[in-house]
């Protein structure tokens, strides 16, 4: 498309990133703005068109404006680029030279850096430029590693270096930005963890804050501070979605928690963000007031903990998560008939389902209304007795606590014991090898071949060991809470029904045997009910 010089427009290029803010009003996109304008008056240049960026790094040229601007240059719609000097343009030292040297030329686009007097008709005088730009690189790189060493002074030191207020907070400007609890929105907080310890999934709850018609967290903060995200849907103002309530649900700000550097950027020019292992993170509680109590975070921790999926006919299950194989270990797997009734359902082992058998486990079959009744007595039986003997509950679960942890501290006491010995002959075994092979007894090939696998076992046995070891260290670090369980036993007073809150606050885990019986309707079937902070009550 050819386009007469007379159409084609003196394009005014002005960016500013949150760093260059720091700097003042010189560097500001308003004064940014009146120097181009002037400059551009002053030496005769006309039909001129202002594009601007305000709180975009140089680094990276996606920016919005820049990207309109690219697309007119494209087009070879633009005679002129004019900018207030060569960072403005960008401080990425390659990507600024393509632009400069090849693109611009190839355009016919004549580029100008007013402060550092680059003028691409003036080829002469800009042999600096390539240094200017090497030197705009440089203090990007070294602006962000400062960046860096602040925020991680901040992360380190306890301090929350998240720059938006979560949802349910707001800040205390008269102590240091200090969070406390937003009272207009923090019972929406509440209900979204109320509603899933009583069942409901992101998905469902996230439906049941549109139908309350409760503001999504966006629209609140538009609402209240004038302030929206860029993909806001200003017309849907209670569209919740399920990854707002998943991000809620396991936010541990909401106990009163800091977890600093949950992400972190791949470079300085890259600002993607990549999640940072929970190792690596720095956590601190009770830096703030707590909006959700620790108990019912635990609870919804362990629902989320079970990945709940729905059934092919919609339902989702209250046990998912917590019922176990007892021979496998694997997870029991819900089953609905399509046209069935709750009395049909059942649960059976996910590795037999999975692989029709094959010798790999049995059904291990168990109607739900059965586990519902055993499971409801038992807790109903456990907690009256918390209640109603304090005294000699405690001492009872303390002594059985006692009692199994020892059993099975043996047990991996004994296992770590045999798997030294082996790697001791591991050690022995390598060294003679390595003497035979020096002595000519058994050839390279021979050697490497031994040592390759030798080598390959004693590493998978030094990780077996570095775990099991955590899990002995666990194991003796840990005892069973009684106070704690019997405090929680003296809320529920009247137990009637077995809803998912009840389940999830007393159980733990549910490890279901075999029958003893096969294909008969009535049997003996073992199940083991593991309660929360207690454990195995037998």
């Amino acid at each position: 498309m050819n386009i007469s010089n007379q159409n084609r427009i003196t394009a005014l290029y002005c960016r500013l990133s949150s760093e260059d803010e720091n700097k003042g009003d010189s560097e500001s996109i308003v004064h940014q703005k009146e120097i181009l304008t002037r400059y551009a008056k002053d030496n005769g240049f006309e039909n001129v068109e202002v594009f601007a960026d305000d709180g975009y790094s140089g680094v990276n040229f996606n920016r919005p404006e820049f990207q309109r601007l690219l697309a007119l240059m494209e087009q070879g719609r633009v005679a002129t680029l004019i900018t207030k000097d060569l960072s403005r343009l960008g401080r990425n030292y390659i990507e600024v030279g393509n632009y400069t040297e090849i693109l611009f030329p190839k355009w016919h686009i004549r580029y100008i850096a007013v402060n550092d007097n680059f003028d691409s008709l003036n080829a002469d005088g800009n042999e600096l430029a390539p240094f200017k730009n090497l030197f705009n690189e440089w203090f990007a790189r070294d602006t962000s590693k400062k960046i860096r060493t602040v925020i991680q002074s901040k992360a380190e030191s306890g301090k929350r270096v998240g720059t938006t207020t979560p949802y349910g907070y707001k800040r205390d400007l008269k102590n240091d930005g200090m969070l406390v609890i937003d009272e207009e929105v923090a019972d929406n907080v509440r209900l979204i963890f109320q509603l899933c310890v009583s069942g409901m999934g992101p998905a469902n709850i996230a439906k049941e804050l549109k139908k309350r018609q409760i503001l999504k967290p966006s629209m609140y903060s538009f609402f209240k501070n004038g302030s929206a995200l860029t993909r806001t849907d200003m017309e849907d103002v209670y569209g919740w979605n399920c990854r707002t309530v998943g991000n809620i649900l396991e936010n541990e700000l909401y106990i009163g928690n800091t977890v600093n550097c949950k992400t972190s950027v791949v470079s300085y020019k890259d600002k993607r963000k990549e999640p940072v292992p929970k190792e690596k993170q720095y956590r601190f509680e009770n830096t703030h007031e707590a909006i959700i109590d620790k108990e019912t975070w635990n609870i919804v921790q362990r629902i989320r903990g079970g990945k709940k999926r729905v059934s092919s006919a919609g339902i989702i299950n209250k046990y998912s998560g917590i019922l176990y194989c007892a021979d496998c270990g694997a997870k029991l797997y819900f089953k609905v008939r399509k046209k069935g009734t709750p009395k049909a359902y059942s649960f059976i082992c996910s590795n037999y389902s999975k692989h029709l058998g094959k010798e790999l486990c049995t059904r291990h079959y168990i109607r739900e209304m059965a586990l519902d009744r055993i499971i409801l007595e038992e807790i109903r039986k456990v907690t009256a007795q918390a209640r109603t003997k304090t005294t000699e509950f405690a001492e009872y679960i303390r002594k059985q606590s006692c009692s199994q942890s020892q059993k099975t501290l043996r047990s991996m006491m004994t296992e770590l014991g045999r798997m030294q010995t082996r790697n001791e002959e591991l050690d022995k075994i390598f060294r003679r090898i390595y003497e035979d092979n020096i002595l000519g007894r058994i050839s390279d090939e021979q050697f490497h071949s031994l040592s390759d696998s030798y080598m390959g076992e004693q590493q998978e046995l030094k990780n077996k060991m570095t775990s099991l070891k955590c899990s002995i260290e666990q194991l003796q670090a840990e005892s069973s809470n009684i106070e704690k369980f019997i405090a929680i036993a003296k809320k529920y007073t009247d137990i009637q029904e077995l809803t998912p809150e009840i389940l999830h606050t007393f159980i733990a885990k549910i490890v279901v045997h075999e029958r003893e019986e096969k294909n008969v309707k009535y049997t003996n079937q073992q199940i083991d009910i593991y309660f929360t902070h207690i454990g195995n009550v037998i």
